[in-house]
């Protein structure tokens, strides 16, 4: 029984050293073995299976893929003295286990070095240069002016020159893309010594502080509404020319109308002459007693008095009528 049980405890001792003492290292890690806290050997970076010795030598794995790194929000002054909150964020890697170990232990340690070496960078860029290079990529007219809203901010400048629009955001001579990779440029050897490679880096946001953005807003507003005025400017001298061109129109299409009617009315007169004339000179005394009729019936009524000569032409009819005699 005891040379049983010995048997039992060899083999679980074997058990448990080859357990110890075996390793995986896969596709997205790399491995630094260390005895008594002090690193051995070459970094395991090939995925497959490794030997250490068990309770001696320890492992400590470090990630190979891309890592992130995401910068405090800080207040920032541009050259041009205007205070911004700049937000930055980066994708780097550990290239060098073996110096990433030594100098930074883990990956909270890692992103510490980077905290101390890319904030100043940053800062360092955002302050040489003015607030349109940190914000623009590169001079050319904003899609604004051309579509959408910027519609209005296009008719609100279509009296002024190409140049002059292009100097309203000021003229850009490195622009975001160029500030970032000087970032990269200034932090990547002061990083090489810890095993960082810095993938990228990029400013995710930037923001006026609420003092500035006070003013920005305000001027913002100004604009709009002068732009607005000038619109409005614009249509009531527009309204006026549409109902001055209305206005002609209608006096050229009434006159039109009237000489149309003239004419009209004029022809229809001369028909109506001719008729009558026709018609009368077949019997001119029996015209005479129509018309004379005719203003009887105008010019007297019951109410009438009249005192004429009875040798007056104007009771000729009424007196043969009645049967006076001259």
């Amino acid at each position: 029984m005891k040379i049983k049980g010995l048997i039992y405890a060899v083999i679980i001792l074997v058990a448990l050293f080859l357990i110890g003492s075996v390793y995986v290292v896969d596709e997205t890690e790399q491995v630094i073995v260390t005895q008594f806290g002090k690193a051995i050997g070459e970094p395991k970076k090939e995925p497959g299976l490794y030997f250490k010795i068990p309770w001696i030598q320890n492992t400590n794995y470090f990630p190979k893929n891309l890592l992130d790194w995401d910068g405090d929000p800080g207040q920032i002054p541009t050259l041009d003295k205007t205070f911004i909150w700049v937000d930055t964020f980066a994708r780097w890697k550990i290239v060098d286990p073996l110096k990433f170990f030594e100098s930074a232990g883990n990956l909270i340690g890692g992103l510490a070095r980077l905290d101390d070496i890319i904030d100043p960078a940053v800062r360092n860029f955002i302050t040489s240069y003015p607030l349109i290079e940190t914000v623009r990529m590169t001079g050319r007219v904003l899609d604004t002016y051309e579509e959408g809203i910027g519609d209005i901010y296009e008719e609100g400048l279509s009296d002024i020159s190409e140049e002059k629009k292009k100097s309203v955001m000021g003229k850009i001579k490195t622009g975001r893309y160029k500030i970032t990779q000087g970032i990269m440029k200034q932090a990547q050897p002061k990083l090489s010594k810890f095993g960082i490679e810095l993938v990228d880096v990029k400013i995710k946001r930037l923001n006026y502080v609420e003092e500035v953005q006070k003013s920005v807003y305000a001027r913002m507003i100004a604009e709009r509404k002068q732009i607005a005025e000038k619109f409005r400017s614009e249509g009531r001298g527009e309204a006026r020319k549409i109902e001055g061109d209305t206005e002609r129109e209608m006096k050229r299409i009434t006159s039109d109308a009237y000489r149309k009617a003239q004419e009209v009315k004029g022809k229809a007169d001369a028909e109506s002459t001719k008729i009558y004339a026709l018609a009368y000179g077949k019997d001119p005394d029996f015209y005479t007693f129509i018309n004379t009729l005719d203003i009887y019936n105008t010019t007297l009524d019951k109410d009438s008095t009249l005192v004429l000569s009875t040798d007056s032409e104007f009771f000729k009819y009424l007196k043969d009528y009645t049967g006076l005699e001259k």
